[in-house]
């Protein structure tokens, strides 16, 4: 019996069709199911519905990508006789094998609820997740500035700051830090992905880490969402007139790990970096923290003014003007109003 060996050519095309096919069915089959909106969501199977219909309306209601995918991953784990009628509450992120599991079991396990605030520095951010999730804050660190892990994700920036959402999140226990990052950041990917911020950004002439620069300085401004879009058409009148910014924020980012961190003296204001923005024009390199949705928003619609210049005005706000002269009526008003308290 004569035997068939294969050829070095074909033995590597076999390897890349089967490497093709497990890297299909892995991706298909493993990658997570990202739905908009807060999560979880509650969903509800009523009684007599089909594994296959169940898997339809998951779909038509923006749960998962593929009813097909989620009813091979049914099949295998028996669904159809298993699964029972009730609501269920569904995290976003599971893929189509951890969905299936979660209609089988009933439940989804504990997750954590985590409330990142908008505008909050990358080391800040690291404890944060340290402390609510037990991640790794210097392994958070140290993937933030990591040039192939931001390749990975597709950031072309020197740093994860600015390019990860806060909002209000739920994760499993033991969550990665990789799973964490993931999630943070293709949430902030949504906001770019609507057809009227890329028709804005095209208008504007500026790129996402532009915007997301700008974003993370309006964010740093104010906690007044209000005035978000105030703060933002002075920042870019300036830019326009060829005016230096003149930002606080871009020196607090500058003295972040300092104690004195939030107050700026004079003295800070000679500090020589490109991200000192009293020192020199234009944006800074990058964004200064993570901006909120809104603060983003203001960067890509700001207010039509004639506004070039704005102070505290000791309530929580600003007073806003077009003059120097007015604004420094403005800066007198708010000095007195300090020295009063």
């Amino acid at each position: 019996m004569q035997r068939y060996y294969f050829s070095k050519k074909e033995i590597y095309i076999l390897v890349g069709v089967w490497s093709f096919v497990f890297g299909f069915l892995l991706f298909t089959f493993l990658g997570p199911n990202y739905y908009e909106g807060e999560s979880p969501k509650s969903f509800k199977i009523r009684k007599g519905e089909t594994f296959s219909v169940v898997a339809y309306n998951l779909y038509r209601n923006g749960f998962i990508a593929n009813p097909e995918g989620l009813k091979i991953a049914g099949f295998f784990l028996g669904a159809e006789t298993k699964i029972k009628s009730g609501t269920y509450l569904i995290p976003s992120g599971l893929n189509y094998f951890q969905l299936v599991s979660l209609l089988i079991k009933g439940t989804p396990g504990k997750q954590i609820r985590i409330t990142i605030p908008e505008g909050i520095w990358q080391h800040k951010l690291a404890e944060l997740l340290q402390k609510k999730l037990n991640i790794n804050k210097d392994e958070f660190m140290m993937l933030s500035s990591n040039k192939s892990f931001l390749k990975s994700l597709n950031i072309k920036a020197d740093n994860l700051e600015g390019y990860l959402l806060p909002e209000t999140y739920y994760f499993y226990e033991k969550t990665t830090v990789v799973e964490v990052i993931k999630r943070l950041k293709t949430a902030m990917d949504k906001i770019f992905e609507a057809d009227s911020v890329k028709i804005q950004m095209k208008k504007l002439g500026l790129s996402k880490k532009e915007i997301l620069t700008m974003a993370s300085i309006v964010d740093g401004e104010s906690n007044k969402k209000s005035e978000f879009k105030l703060i933002a058409s002075v920042y870019y009148n300036r830019l326009k007139r060829g005016m230096k910014l003149q930002a606080d924020p871009t020196i607090q980012y500058l003295k972040r790990t300092r104690r004195s961190r939030n107050k700026v003296y004079y003295k800070d204001l000679e500090i020589d970096s490109p991200y000192n923005t009293y020192k020199y024009g234009g944006l800074p390199p990058g964004p200064i923290n993570n901006p909120g949705k809104d603060a983003i928003l203001a960067a890509l619609f700001p207010a039509e003014t004639n506004y070039l210049f704005f102070v505290a005005d000791g309530t929580g706000g600003h007073k806003f003007s077009s003059k120097l002269s007015e604004h420094n009526k403005n800066v007198r008003a708010y000095r007195r109003w300090r020295k009063s308290q």
